[in-house]
């Protein structure tokens, strides 16, 4: 009778226990097993599952720690697949990357005919009154000069045409356009150009007098915004990205990126850089820092040059192969500064485009004035292109970040040196910026490289195009470690918009952004990275994209 008391207690204390061991399980709303999960913390410690609930991570261990003290809703096994952070492009124009997907695609083209072959293609499919189309290159052709208009008036004698190039810091008009523009040869534009041969306009025009044509297309409406925001983002998270930059914003653009956020329309993170406009001031600077979960306006977009392709960017000597000129400073020092006070002011970031030399030493100077030693204020140069050797450590001096995009030394490495000569040896050295703070974001540009971030970390670490040139790399010593380079598209890009602590590493509280790959950027041969696909994009444990219903 006692031995079955007995019994029956231990028997109630072992279901006691399981009772309570089961209340002790935590729901959540997804599991991840069996992975290979680069968290990017600051160990870059490597785990097989995540819990994550509520768009958050929960937690990241192993398999056995994570299924006993979670459960969920829905689990995926992803059978040892790679999972990293959501990759984050922190200088990007993503509706300009939108809207330009309905224009004619002109990059690559091997020579200027089959760029106006191209566009008569794409009028006959898709017909407009004005011709649009972006990403010719003249670098690339036989001929390594700038086109002129006449095949564009034989192709379009009634249409007005713009073509923009690759760069976005030049372009070319046919004679229609630029009769609707209304200026001569003899217009003079600050910041920009208008090419001339034998005083007669080309068609050509440099930075600031693009406006003279481009202020006459017709703007996009709301409802083409919508659109084009929806398939940039659908493009952009087959490719993995689950926050982007939209770098030069004007209100209405921020407001609506806010509106369809909030909706639920667009799932895509945003960091927005303001246009330096009266109405931005007034509205965003005004008030201060504006963020969501899924938007954070805190910066303003300033030019300080144009673009090496175009002798536009600004050089602290004549070009190599021009020297009758030194390139073009967009905005006069005192407008630069005056900017640069209204957002200290405010609290707000700068972030100033800078290829040469030269605009890199005109911006650092001006920084120099609102910026401590030591500061946190995270105020960037982007694209830090051309650097003189005495003006490199004073990024480390004042806290500037180099935001910088490695795909540009891949397509711009074939005729950069004729435009620097020896100074090729100052340009695209990611690896001397980086040392300066010890961190930097990698991002694309795009849509002036393409939207795929695994490019840009192929182009960091082998320092190779896509076709494998050069087949030793391109000034190596410059060259990024693959750690350096994933971290460059992660947690160091959230950091460069004061996101650490939200995105950028798979740790516990923060956002449940990630992606799955077919295979691993950190073990595969050098030569594979560009080639690997996106297997699945998830924006807060989300399921965003998938290769399968592709």
């Amino acid at each position: 009778m006692l031995a079955n008391f007995k019994q029956r207690g231990v028997i109630l204390s072992i279901s006691m226990l399981l009772i309570m061991s089961c209340n002790s399980v935590e729901k959540v709303d997804l599991i991840v097993k069996n992975a290979t999960i680069y968290t990017v913390d600051a160990n870059f410690s490597v785990h097989q599952s995540m819990a994550i609930s509520n768009g958050k991570i929960v937690a990241v261990g192993d398999n056995q720690a994570i299924e006993s003290a979670y459960s969920a809703k829905n689990t995926v096994d992803l059978e040892g697949k790679p999972v990293y952070p959501g990759f984050i492009d922190p200088h990007s124009h993503f509706l300009s990357y939108g809207l330009s997907l309905r224009n004619a695609s002109l990059s690559g083209a091997a020579n200027w005919a089959e760029v106006v072959d191209r566009l008569v293609n794409h009028h006959k499919e898709f017909p407009s009154e004005w011709v649009l189309g972006r990403g010719w290159n003249q670098n690339e052709w036989d001929v390594k000069e700038f086109p002129t208009q006449d095949l564009l008036d034989k192709a379009f004698p009634d249409n007005p045409v713009l073509l923009t190039r690759i760069d976005g810091h030049a372009a070319i008009a046919n004679s229609r356009a630029l009769e609707l523009a209304n200026f001569s040869a003899d217009t003079t534009i600050n910041g920009g150009e208008i090419v001339t041969i034998n005083g007669v306009p080309t068609g050509v025009l440099i930075d600031n007098a693009i406006g003279l044509v481009s202020s006459l297309v017709p703007a996009a409406t709301k409802d083409d915004k919508v659109r084009a925001l929806s398939r940039a983002q659908e493009n952009c998270f087959a490719v993995g990205l689950t926050s982007v930059s939209d770098a030069g914003t004007c209100l209405s653009d921020a407001l609506l990126f806010d509106e369809l956020q909030q909706e639920g329309s667009l799932a895509m993170r945003i960091n927005v850089m303001l246009n330096p406009s009266q109405e931005n001031y007034d509205h965003f600077l005004s008030k201060g820092v504006y963020t969501t979960e899924n938007l954070t306006v805190r910066t303003v977009k300033l030019f300080a040059d144009g673009a090496l392709g175009s002798r536009g960017a600004l050089l602290l000597e004549p070009y190599s192969d021009d020297p009758d000129t030194r390139g073009l400073q967009l905005d006069s020092r005192d407008k630069l500064r005056n900017v640069c006070q209204q957002a200290s002011e405010a609290g707000y970031q700068v972030a100033t485009h800078c290829i040469g030399d030269a605009a890199a030493r005109l911006m650092i100077d001006i920084y120099e004035e609102f910026l401590e030693p030591g500061n946190d204020l995270r105020w960037r140069i982007e694209h830090a292109q051309t650097i003189h050797p005495t003006d490199l450590p004073r990024f480390g001096e004042l806290a500037i970040v180099p935001s910088i995009q490695t795909t540009h030394a891949t397509s711009d490495m074939k005729w950069a040196a004729h435009r620097l000569g020896q100074r090729i040896k100052y340009a695209y050295t990611y690896q001397d910026l980086l040392k300066q703070n010890g961190w930097l974001p990698n991002g694309s540009d795009f849509p002036i490289e393409h939207i795929n971030p695994l490019y840009g970390f192929y182009a960091g670490v082998v320092r190779k195009n896509l076709e494998g040139y050069p087949s030793k790399g391109f000034q190596m010593e410059n060259a990024l470690f693959r750690e350096q380079a994933l971290r460059a598209m992660t947690i160091w890009a959230a950091k460069a918009a004061f996101e650490e602590n939200l995105k950028g590493s798979l740790e516990p509280g923060k956002m449940a952004d990630f992606v799955v790959l077919e295979d691993d950027i950190m073990t595969v041969p050098a030569d594979d990275l560009a080639r690997l696909n996106v297997k699945e994009t998830y924006i807060g444990g989300e399921l965003v994209f998938s290769l399968k219903r592709r």
